[in-house]
C-alpha cells in the first residue's frame, strides 16, 4: 500500500496597480504604478513608483515618488510637485505610517 502525498504549493497572490503615464518637460513618457492615493489636510496625493524600477530592482529598494493632485488652467486633474517642505514632511510622514502599518 502506498501513501498518498498531497503536495500544495503557495501561491503568492501579485497585486495589480493602475499604470499612470506622465510626460515630462521634452515630452517622453513615462509609466508609473500608482501604489496608493493619501488624503492629507484636504489635499490628495499620488504615490507613484516607476515602472523601470519596479522592474530592474528589488521592490524594497525602488524609489516611489509622491505627487499633489490639482488642477491645471483647464480645470482638468493634474499631477504637481510639492513644493512646500513643511506640506512634503507632512505628506512623507503618512506614508511612511502606511508603509509601517503593512509590515
Amino acid at each position: 500500500m502506498t501513501d498518498e502525498i498531497k503536495v500544495t504549493e503557495a501561491v503568492e497572490e501579485e497585486e495589480t496597480f493602475d499604470i499612470v503615464v506622465l510626460n515630462d518637460d521634452e515630452g517622453k513618457e513615462h509609466e508609473f504604478m500608482h501604489l496608493a492615493s493619501l488624503e492629507v489636510d484636504g489635499n490628495t496625493y499620488y504615490v507613484l513608483l516607476p515602472v523601470d524600477e519596479a522592474e530592474d530592482e528589488d521592490e524594497e529598494e525602488a524609489e516611489a515618488i509622491i505627487l499633489k493632485l490639482g488642477k491645471d488652467e483647464n480645470g482638468e486633474d493634474m499631477l504637481f510637485d510639492i513644493e512646500d517642505d513643511e506640506e512634503w514632511e507632512k505628506v512623507a510622514d503618512a506614508w511612511e505610517e502606511i508603509e509601517e502599518d503593512e509590515e
